[in-house]
């Protein structure tokens, strides 16, 4: 079992950028491949980028490709989604998600077994 709590979010002005951070806890989260997904009011929630459990391997949208960095801490068991060049379309509700299962089909909602509450990322224009 997992607790994933993500902070960070906020309102931002195009060009900006913002830090997300997830801190996981229960188990231990190095284990865990991590990945971020985002909501907008009215559509279904997408993928962002993901994280394999060592950090040897990323991946993100294309969306956000050159824009995002995904990472993580294990010694403090926190994943990180550094937000670059942020644009209105990028304004979201933002979600943490955790997987024990090997790394693959990264960016399938089916794959994580554990989310967290989100957090509002707002991008003026």
């Amino acid at each position: 079992q997992v607790q994933l709590v993500e902070s960070g979010g906020g309102l931002v002005q195009a060009g900006g950028s913002l830090r997300l951070s997830c801190a996981a806890s229960g188990h231990t989260f190095s284990r865990y491949g991590m990945g971020w997904f985002r909501q907008a009011p009215g559509k279904e929630r997408e993928f962002v980028a993901a994280i394999s459990w060592s950090g040897g391997n990323t991946n993100d949208a294309d969306s956000v490709k050159g824009r995002f960095t995904i990472s993580r801490d294990n010694a403090k068991n926190t994943v990180y989604l550094q937000m670059n060049s942020l644009k209105p379309e990028d304004t979201a509700v933002y979600y943490c998600a955790a997987t024990r299962r090997p790394y693959s089909d990264y960016d399938r909602r089916r794959s994580y077994d554990y989310w967290g509450q989100g957090t509002q990322v707002t991008v003026s224009s």
